[in-house]
């Protein structure tokens, strides 16, 4: 046995040890980054035998291990991995395939577009529509904003990959106030600003107002882009994206963007798609795979209507690319250079199936109202929005402080995980249902603990 060998035997039997631990683990960290790094060394003149390597790394990291594939992981909307996509990210590695070019991996170009496909047909986007895979929705947003920003200026004669901002006719943005703080970093990536929008007013669950966002949309005259929200990180609220798509329809110039990183999924199941009315009329879409479809990090999701304005703002050129007729995956995305993503997604639908999506996030969107409705019985407790989707947002004695303490208490605990955020000025525990392995058991278990915590 070779050392490569040896070293990749040896990581794959501390991998199956610590995933047949998982179930029974601390769910948080049980320490924090300044003290695995004390555990990690000095970087020594003389080299070591790559299963020691192997060894010794999992050995000072495991204390700083979060255990977010498991089943009572609630935090963030960080889904686990299921096992077909577990399997193909370590073929991914072991195949070492660099999925920027056809010529570099034509196995990698055709997982992607053959994914890339199945995933319009599921979140229901037009079948001609022109998709990448970013690193998540942040950058998936920061994408399809940037073909807007492309569209709306080159219907005014303007190359914005050529020419720059400088002199251009401004674009106006408008966005929800709950809008999410991807789309801001995207908007700043792209030189059209964070400050520079018009924020439409929202209602109590964090949805755009639809009249305020009509009216919004009316008043402007010049280049327009439209972001709205499928899925509110908070509350899991939506945008009202007909009201949106019909306000824009008499605009000469306007493009509507959907960040959808886990709300997008809504569409697959026929009792929740009345949530993303409308949102099949928008120009651009962004989600995330390694969420709720539960592939593993990294991989998310961007489509475009118009393929032509997608390519201009990602495309570039060199002499040394091999340019093919097939797919080149660099086109669609930011990065370049990179591991293939598409085949982790692929074996997450291949192995789900269409029934198989479904049913994952109706299981889900079950769970967080069991736990909703479990917690909303309970003395002193409020559940502060209406549990429409995998959201719940869980407040204590009506007050800041026991909300933090709570928080704060049941993850000390390692029973189950979850953050915590602030909603309309208030503080709130935040729970997440977006993990493949989650039973009712463990919903149950996680209730039992966060009532243990909030008695003690």
């Amino acid at each position: 046995m070779d050392e490569r060998e040896a070293a990749l035997r040896r990581a794959a039997e501390i991998g199956f040890d610590y995933l047949s631990k998982l179930p029974e683990r601390a769910v948080g960290a049980r320490a924090d980054a300044a003290t695995i790094a004390s555990r990690l060394g000095d970087l020594a003149d003389e080299g070591m035998d790559p299963t020691r390597v192997v060894e010794e790394l999992a050995t000072a990291v495991d204390p700083g291990l979060v255990g977010s594939l498991g089943p009572r992981y609630f935090g963030f909307v960080i889904g686990g991995q299921l096992p077909a996509s577990a399997a193909a990210d370590w073929l991914t590695a072991a195949w070492g395939q660099n999925a920027a070019l056809h010529a570099s991996s034509p196995a990698g170009a055709a997982v992607e577009q053959v994914a890339g496909r199945w995933m319009l047909d599921l979140l229901g986007l037009p079948a001609d529509a022109s998709f990448g895979l970013p690193t998540g929705a942040g950058l998936g947003n920061t994408v399809g904003l940037a073909a807007a920003r492309h569209a709306v200026l080159a219907r005014h004669g303007w190359d914005v990959e050529a020419r720059g901002l400088y002199n251009a006719p401004e674009i106006t943005v408008v966005v929800g106030e709950e809008a999410h703080a991807t789309l801001s970093t995207a908007l700043q990536y792209l030189g059209l600003g964070r400050e520079r929008v018009v924020r439409v007013p929202v209602d109590d669950q964090g949805a755009m107002l639809a009249d305020a966002a009509r009216d919004a949309i009316v008043a402007v005259d010049g280049p327009l882009i439209v972001a709205i929200q499928a899925g509110n990180v908070n509350s899991g609220a939506f945008d009202p994206a007909a009201t949106v798509a019909d306000a824009v329809a008499s605009h000469p110039n306007a493009w509507v963007h959907v960040d959808g990183a886990f709300g997008l999924w809504a569409a697959v199941p026929p009792s929740l798609r009345h949530l993303v009315e409308g949102v099949d009329r928008a120009d651009s879409w962004s989600t995330d795979a390694h969420k709720w479809l539960n592939v593993g990090y990294d991989c998310g999701f961007v489509a475009v209507r118009e393929a032509d304005a997608h390519r201009a703002a990602m495309a570039t050129s060199a002499s040394y690319l091999m340019r093919s007729e097939q797919r080149e995956n660099w086109e669609w995305v930011l990065d370049s250079s990179r591991r293939a993503r598409g085949f982790i997604l692929y074996a997450a639908l291949r192995s789900l199936g269409r029934s198989g999506v479904r049913a994952l996030v109706e299981r889900c969107c079950a769970l967080a109202r069991r736990m909703a409705d479990q917690l909303r019985e309970a003395d002193d407790v409020a559940v502060l929005n209406d549990v429409v989707l995998n959201q719940v947002l869980v407040r204590f004695g009506d007050s800041d402080e026991r909300t933090r303490e709570v928080i704060a208490a049941v993850q000390e605990d390692g029973t189950a995980w979850m953050g915590g955020t602030t909603w309309q000025g208030k503080a709130a525990m935040r729970i997440s249902v977006s993990n493949w392995s989650t039973t009712e058991a463990d919903a149950d278990r996680t209730v039992e603990a966060i009532l243990r915590c909030a008695r003690r």
